[in-house]
């Protein structure tokens, strides 16, 4: 039986694989540290369970509109206003099955073969399979460490062809907390602009910045990059809904028509209970995404200074989201191997910075309790010593 090419044009999830690799061990009694999941370790705030408790009871099981409750858009429009100031309407928002939905369903709207799309990596490992399933093609621009992994404006015009059709851009960052200055982001706005290509700024981090890093949608700068911006969103990280599945997009008109006409014959809508948490989310007290970023700032503060003290290894601290991005060139193994040998002799679970586009890194998620991260950056200083 033959499969269709387009599957062999995807890499599997090399995320999804440790992870699932990690939870196997320790359900078979093995004691790891895990830092492999990009998932917040809180339990989903009360209130939104609560109110999906009460959609269930109200009888709130039956399909909806394929783009999203009306109320809950009507919710994510008025937060995109006055959090992000983006003047998106109701009409131009669509619900989806998480946040990874609405790039894949963005990428099947506006993609097709001969279509570039420009990447700046590291990346989240999701990006390219998109596009390659579009039957586009991904373009990748690498980025430093003395940069902070950031694609500057010169670097983006560089990259952009008569084929360029979108950017892909997101801050704060997956694999590497990066998040750009207000600054940076008008530069690469006025890039976009002028070279007439789309962008899809993904935001999904937003909510977890430290210290003084500020977070500015690139559609909200001027009328001319809000009219070529698709925002993409979601509710798992900030408000620990990852199994939730829902997530949403804002876009203009005729892309959101495009968006919406594959999702009709596709998903069709997001779990209707699940969309009324969605709204208690947004319309209630903020204070449990606050509780949750001061947990996230403790971890990040002790495991910044313990990996960079341990040698061979360095990583830049991030300004946002929960990951540590670990250069490992130093001990001389490529990313996978290292995280191969990390798991099986220190029970050690972190993502191989291949699966990013950086294969001389690994990432680090300090969504877990300080414990483990005490107890698992011991182990990793114990491992890199004996390869010393």
């Amino acid at each position: 039986m033959e499969l269709a090419a387009r599957v062999n044009r995807v890499s599997p999830s090399i995320t999804l694989a440790i992870s699932a690799k990690a939870k196997a061990m320790k359900a078979e009694g093995i004691d790891v540290c895990s830092f492999s999941a990009g998932e917040p370790d809180f339990p989903t705030p009360k209130h939104i369970c609560e109110a999906a408790k009460t959609a269930l009871d109200e009888g709130k099981t039956r399909y909806g509109a394929a783009v999203g409750e009306l109320k809950l858009r009507k919710a994510i429009a008025n937060k995109l206003q006055q959090d992000n100031n983006l003047n998106y309407q109701a009409e131009n928002i669509i619900v989806t099955n998480g946040g990874k939905f609405s790039l894949f369903n963005l990428m099947q709207a506006l993609i097709e073969s001969g279509d570039e799309v420009i990447i700046p990596a590291p990346y989240w490992l999701s990006y390219p399979e998109m596009v390659k399933l579009a039957e586009g093609t991904p373009v990748i621009v690498e980025t430093a460490a003395e940069n902070d992994y950031k694609i500057t404006p010169q670097q983006l015009k560089q990259a952009i062809t008569p084929q360029t059709k979108l950017f892909v851009f997101n801050s704060p960052s997956n694999p590497t907390g990066t998040v750009y200055s207000p600054d940076e982001i008008r530069a690469l706005a006025k890039v976009i602009v002028d070279q007439d290509i789309l962008v899809v700024s993904d935001e999904i981090y937003e909510k977890i910045l430290y210290d003084d890093a500020q977070h500015l949608s690139m559609g909200s700068i001027d009328p001319e990059i809000f009219a070529r911006t698709i925002t993409s969103n979601g509710f798992a990280k900030s408000h620990s809904m990852t199994g939730w599945r829902v997530g949403y997009a804002a876009a203009p008109p005729k892309i959101l028509q495009a968006m919406a006409k594959i999702q009709g014959h596709s998903t069709s809508n997001v779990c209707t209970f699940a969309q009324y948490g969605a709204i208690a989310a947004l319309e209630s007290s903020q204070e449990c995404v606050q509780k949750m970023l001061t947990a996230f700032a403790q971890r990040r503060s002790y495991m910044y200074q313990a990996i960079n003290n341990i040698p061979q290894l360095s990583c830049p601290q991030p300004d946002g989201a929960f990951y540590l991005f670990v250069d490992i060139a130093k001990t001389g193994q490529k990313s996978l191997e290292f995280c191969q040998d990390l798991l099986a002799t220190k029970q050690v679970a972190a993502i191989p910075g291949v699966a990013f586009g950086m294969d001389n890194c690994i990432r680090f998620s300090y969504a877990t309790d300080m414990d483990t991260i005490k107890e698992g950056v011991k182990r990793l200083s114990e491992f890199v010593d004996l390869r010393s």
